[in-house]
C-alpha cells in the first residue's frame, strides 16, 4: 500500500452556506478550484475553518460527494473526519478511504478533556481497527485551545509508532511551534503541518511539511512563493505579506474574517454568512476589513484561479 503524501501549502477551505445554514457545495467547488490553480498544494476540507462541526455527518459526506463530483483530484485533498462519536468518525473517515481522498484529519475525542495518553492510544486503536484504510493517510488534529484535549507528543510517537504507513503526520493549531519542533524531534519522517504561513520562511529548515492554513484562502500565492523560495528575497518578502494580511484576518474571530474577504474577493454576499453560533462580520468590520487588507497589499478582486 503507497500513502500518500501531502506537502507545501494547504489551505483550510472555509464552506459557503445556504440561508438554512447547509453547505453550499455549488459555491464551494469553484473555490476549491481557484485554490489549487492559484497556488495550493493541496486543500483541507471541513476543518475548523470549514466549521465541519456545524455540520451533521449526512452533510459534511454530501460535501465529500460533491468534491468526487466535481472531478476535482482528490489526491491533493485531505478531509476532516474527527467528531465525537467513535462510530461516525469511523463512518466519515472510511468514506473518505472509499472516495479517494488521500487524507483524513482526527480530532482527539473532544468531549472528555483531561484524556491521559492511555485513553486517546485506546481511541485511534479503536479507529484504525474499524477502517480499511486503502490507501487514506491519518493526520491527527491538534488543536488544544477548542477541544481541550492536545494530543502529547510522547502520545503521538507512540501512535505513529503503532500505525506506521497509515498514521503520517500531524496538523498543529495550537499556535505554539515549539510543540510542532518537538514532534518533528520525536517523530523522524511524520508531516508536522503548523498553521501560521509565517512559518514557511524557514519550513524545511525546522523539517516541517508545509503549512495548513485558514487564511491561504486568500494569500495562496503568495504562501506559495514563500514555500517555493525559502530564503530568497521573494519568499521572504511573500512570507511577510502573506502574515502581516493573516495577522489583520486574525484581528477578529477568524472564521468571519475570512469568510468576509472572500465575500470581497468574488463581490459575493452570500460568502460571508456563517453558521451559528458564529456571527458574521457586520458591513462597518467588514469596510474596515478591506482597506486594511488593502494597506497589507492584498487584492481584493485579484483572480485566484
Amino acid at each position: 500500500m503507497t500513502t500518500p503524501r501531502l506537502r507545501g501549502v494547504i489551505a483550510a477551505t472555509a464552506t459557503p452556506v445556504h440561508p438554512d445554514f447547509s453547505p453550499d457545495i455549488a459555491r464551494l467547488m469553484p473555490h476549491l478550484r481557484g485554490l489549487l490553480e492559484g497556488g495550493c498544494d493541496a486543500i483541507n476540507l471541513l476543518g475548523t475553518t470549514g466549521e465541519a462541526t456545524s455540520f451533521s455527518v449526512r452533510q459534511r459526506l454530501a460535501v465529500m460527494q460533491g468534491v468526487k463530483d466535481a472531478g476535482l483530484p482528490l489526491e491533493r485533498f485531505m478531509v476532516g473526519t474527527g467528531v465525537c462519536a467513535l462510530d461516525d468518525s469511523v463512518v466519515l473517515t472510511q468514506a473518505a478511504a472509499d472516495l479517494g481522498f488521500a487524507g483524513a484529519l482526527v480530532l482527539p475525542p473532544f468531549f472528555y478533556p483531561g484524556l491521559d495518553g492511555a485513553a486517546l492510544l485506546a481511541y485511534v486503536d479503536a479507529l484504525v481497527a474499524r477502517l480499511r484504510p486503502g490507501k487514506l493517510a491519518l493526520y491527527l488534529y491538534h488543536i488544544p485551545q477548542n477541544t481541550g484535549v492536545p494530543w502529547p507528543v510522547e502520545t503521538v510517537a507512540a501512535l505513529a509508532a503503532r500505525h506506521a504507513g497509515l498514521l503520517v503526520g500531524v496538523k498543529d493549531s495550537s499556535g505554539d511551534l515549539e510543540y510542532s519542533r518537538a514532534v518533528v524531534k520525536a517523530v523522524p519522517g511524520f508531516d508536522v503541518f503548523p498553521s501560521s504561513e509565517a512559518t514557511l520562511a524557514d519550513a524545511t529548515q525546522d523539517g516541517f511539511a508545509g503549512c495548513i492554513s485558514a487564511t491561504t484562502n486568500l494569500t495562496a500565492a503568495d504562501a506559495q512563493t514563500a514555500w517555493r523560495e525559502q530564503g530568497s528575497a521573494a519568499g521572504r518578502s511573500a512570507v511577510a505579506r502573506a502574515a502581516t494580511q493573516r495577522g489583520i484576518l486574525a484581528r477578529e474571530a477568524l472564521v468571519s474574517s475570512v469568510k468576509a474577504a472572500l465575500a470581497l474577493r468574488y463581490d459575493d454576499p452570500a460568502w460571508a454568512r456563517t453558521c451559528p453560533p458564529l456571527l458574521p462580520r457586520t458591513a462597518a468590520q467588514q469596510q474596515a476589513l478591506l482597506v486594511d487588507l488593502e494597506r497589507a497589499g492584498w487584492e481584493t478582486h485579484a483572480v485566484i484561479a
